[in-house]
């Protein structure tokens, strides 16, 4: 059942639909690597609230701090998926030349799904967050306008901005 359901999973393309660019990057640094980026990341997000509520930094910053750790959790679990594939592609080999048995390939395909998941999760969340950073980029904007401290082309920055997240 559970091959049936991953050779769907895989044929349909679902590895595709992430973001090519966090493919790409995932698999330059690995994912030991970027669980090191985002560790530093979260404590960085972490420290940027304290940071806010105390006037040292603005808040713009503290948000892209924020999203940052969103975008590099996406990036991880785009790389674990990229193993976990290499992984069960190297099982199946072992299998094809007998040297494993069929349930050892089993749980290599769970985990390669459990991976495939977690770094689907992982894009929706980092494509609603961009989308709400945008949003909120967009109402700022819009506010800095009507008081003068803004300008229109910034505005409609922020608006093709919005339309492009939204396009995706």
């Amino acid at each position: 059942m559970l091959e049936i359901v991953l050779s769907l999973l895989i044929k349909a393309g679902a590895v595709e639909r992430l973001p090519a660019s966090a493919n790409s990057h995932a698999t330059d640094i690995g994912a030991p690597g970027l669980q090191a980026q985002l560790e530093r990341a979260k404590k960085s997000a972490a420290g940027a609230e304290r940071l806010y509520k105390m006037g040292v930094l603005a808040k713009v910053e503290a948000e892209q701090r924020a999203l940052k750790v969103v975008r590099l959790q996406s990036e991880l679990e785009c790389a674990r998926l990229a193993e976990a594939k290499e992984e069960a592609a190297k099982q199946e080999r072992r299998f094809q030349e007998g040297e494993i048995s069929k349930l050892e390939l089993e749980t290599t395909e769970s985990v390669l799904a459990e991976a495939l998941i977690a770094a689907e999760k992982a894009s929706a969340k980092k494509e609603s967050t961009e989308l709400e950073a945008a949003m909120l980029n967009l109402h700022r904007q819009e506010k800095l306008l009507a008081l003068g401290s803004g300008g229109k082309s910034a505005v409609n920055r922020a608006e093709e901005k919005l339309a492009a997240l939204r396009r995706q």
